[in-house]
Order: C-alpha cells, then sequence, then structure tokens
C-alpha cells in the first residue's frame, strides 16, 4: 500500500477553494490538518510506505541545475542526491531541498514546503536527551527539540537524527522518545547518526516488538578512504529493513582536496589545535600513502575535465544506496565547486569506477551490489 499526501506548511494552510482563505487564517484549521497528516502519516508507516510530495520545489530546479533525487531509504521523502550543512542559499538557488542543521548551525528564511530540513539529538548531552529514567526520556527529548525548532524558527523537521547513544542508555528509552517526537509532530521520521549495524538492527527489533517507529536512515562517514560501513553493512540493512544511508564529509576533512599534499598550509583546518589529531592523520605514513594515491586520481579528474573534489563526491553519488550526500563548506566558491559533481556523475562509468578501485585498492568485499 502506498498513501502519498501533501505535507508541508504551504499545504496545511492552504485549502482548495472557497476554504483557503479560513486556513490561512484560523490556527484550528490547521492544527486539525497537521493533526490528520500525522494520523495519516502513521498509518501509512504502519504498511511500510509513506510518500508525501513537496510540492513547492516540485524538483523544478534541478531540471535546470541537474540536480538528482532519491529516496531517502524505503520512505517516501524524497531529498537531493547533494544537502548541505552550512552556506545554503546557493544551494537552495542549484535545486538542493535536504538541510542538515544543527544546533551549531544558523537557520534559513525560505518557503518551507520546498525544503527537508535535519537536525541532531545528541542522546546524553545536557542539552538535549538526559538519560536518567527518573525523568521519562520523551518529555526531555520533546523539551529541548522544542527549543531548537524555536530558535530555527520551525514548526518541526522532516527527520531527526538521535546521535550514538553511551551504553547506559537503554535502546527502548530512545526508540520511545523519537516516536513520542514524531507523534507529536515535531518531525516526520527519525534515523541515527554514527551507530553501528547492531545498533540500528537492535532500535528496528524493539520498535517492532513495542509498535513504535523504527529509524529510516543512518547518517555515515563516506568517502575515497572510508568504504565498509557504507559499501557493505547499509545495504544489507536497506534490504532487511528499508534503513537508507545519508553520508558526510566526502572530501574527509579536506584531505581529498589536495591542499595537504606539500606539508599543512597555515590557513587550514589542521593547523588548527583543535584539529591537531588531522594533523596527525595526514603526516601519518598512511596520510602520505593517501596523498599519493590522490595524485594518481587527479590524473582521471583531470581527463574528466573536472576537479579532484567533484570526482571525490561524484565517486560517492555513484552509489546509488546513497540518499544524499552532505557538504560542508566554508565559501560560496567550494560550494559551487562540489556542486559541479553533479555534472560529472554521468561521467563515472564502470570503466572510470574500476579505474578508482584499482588505485585505491581497498574495495570492500560485498555479497550483493548497491541497490538497483
Amino acid at each position: 500500500m502506498q498513501v502519498s499526501i501533501a505535507c508541508t506548511d504551504h499545504n496545511l494552510k492552504r485549502g482548495n477553494g472557497d476554504h483557503s482563505k479560513q486556513s490561512a487564517t484560523s490556527p484550528n484549521v490547521v492544527n486539525q490538518a497537521r493533526a490528520k497528516f500525522r494520523t495519516v502519516a502513521i498509518i501509512a508507516r504502519s504498511f511500510g510506505s509513506f510518500t508525501p510530495r513537496h510540492i513547492s520545489l516540485k524538483e523544478s530546479t534541478g531540471k535546470h541545475t541537474g540536480m538528482k533525487y532519491r529516496n531517502l531509504g524505503k520512505s517516501g521523502l524524497r531529498v537531493s542526491c547533494l544537502g548541505l550543512e552550512q552556506l545554503m542559499t546557493i544551494a537552495y538557488e542549484s535545486g538542493v531541498n535536504l538541510f542538515d542543521t544543527a544546533e551549531v548551525y544558523a537557520g534559513g528564511r525560505w518557503v518551507r514546503s520546498s525544503l527537508v530540513i535535519t537536525t541532531k539529538l545528541y542522546w546524553g548531552g545536557n542539552q538535549f536527551c538526559p538519560p536518567p529514567l527518573s525523568q521519562p526520556s520523551h518529555l526531555l527529548c520533546l523539551s529541548g527539540l522544542k527549543g531548537s525548532l524555536q530558535r530555527m524558527q520551525l514548526e518541526y523537521v522532516d527527520v531527526v537524527f538521535a546521535n550514538r547513544p553511551d551504553s547506559n542508555t537503554p535502546m527502548e528509552e530512545i526508540v520511545r522518545a523519537m516516536t513520542y517526537v514524531i507523534n507529536q509532530g515535531m518531525a516526520m521520521y527519525w534515523g541515527t547518526s554514527r551507530w553501528t549495524a547492531m545498533e540500528i538492527m537492535e532500535a528496528y527489533s524493539v520498535a517492532r516488538q513495542f509498535n513504535l517507529i523504527p529509524p529510516v536512515c543512518e547518517q555515515a562517514e563516506y568517502h575515497l578512504f572510508q568504504r565498509e560501513k557504507v559499501e557493505v553493512q547499509l545495504p544489507e540493512l536497506y534490504h532487511k529493513i528499508g534503513v537508507g544511508a545519508m553520508t558526510w564529509s566526502p572530501l574527509a576533512c579536506g584531505i581529498i582536496t589536495g591542499k595537504y599534499e606539500n606539508g599543512i598550509p597555515e590557513s587550514s583546518r589542521a593547523s588548527m589545535k583543535s584539529y591537531q589529531w588531522l594533523k596527525e592523520k595526514i603526516v601519518s605514513e598512511d596520510g602520505r600513502k593517501q596523498q599519493a594515491k590522490l595524485k594518481e586520481l587527479n590524473h582521471i579528474a583531470e581527463k574528466l575535465g573536472c576537479t579532484l573534489p567533484q570526482l571525490a563526491v561524484a565517486w560517492c553519488l555513484r552509489n546509488e544506496g546513497v540518499s544524499s550526500v552532505l557538504l560542508g563548506t566554508s565559501n560560496p566558491e567550494q560550494l559551487t565547486e562540489n556542486l559541479g559533481a553533479i555534472q560529472v556523475l554521468p561521467k563515472m562509468t564502470s570503466h572510470v569506477v574500476s579505474e578508482i578501485d584499482h588505485i585505491l585498492g581497498n574495495r570492500p568485499y560485498s555479497k550483493k551490489d548497491y541497490r538497483s
């Protein structure tokens, strides 16, 4: 069974025909519509398929920019295959409709109906969801998320991600809290961030056991030098329980840009005290080997008529098991360059991918290829 519904502020506030003015001015009508939407969403999730339609953007911008859109796991949520953590305006004008936010990021002011916005809850942190069982965790989560939404001037987010919990937090507490947040209309789906495959499977089992809502997506690190989880573990979870992949750090904290080829530039991230771990990683023996491989990959980029970062992002996108790749850029020029990976994606033929695999020498063994 498949349910399709326009699940946006735009459509909740504007009815059809003579009802448009009334619903735009009456909070009760809006609240009733949202309550009805949540009911339909919950019923649809029980059948395993929920297809909302974000009609404001209509993916029309993507037709001009080449942006691709994919479902988030086996949910009905359509997201741009490139998402953003910062610098939202340029991305929005280029067709991006997925924006990954957190407390440290600034919220934007666009037409809400055309955006897919996600946020994170750091389980066990003082600001969000402390784990003491003396207080109901779902109430603590609700309070923390409410504050986050108010600061971002949002009424809801499309997906709320739960950061990896500590070992003292019962899984049932987390799943109940996320289910509560969704049932309160503050999020439409929930996902996991940096969880192991075993933890995700446990959350799914708990959800099924207690008739709760399971996660639909995992946020995982994925780039040329980090492949095992996204290429082997998550595809298995997708086929078993429908959990998709939203990946981050496609340029490995800037390592894949090539700027560390001749050492650590003074203005780079690795030169900062708080990123000493990154500096040590770059100057290590493995780091030097990676730089050598990047020189070889740069030749492939030149043959394709693109930059090394564009090749790296396009390489992530060639995996159709990845719903969206989150871009973390520090200036408009970097963002524009990274968005150019969309134009490189059609050039990622099996021959090119094989060339890259040969240079990297780190393709993980998998019984199944990427999802078809």
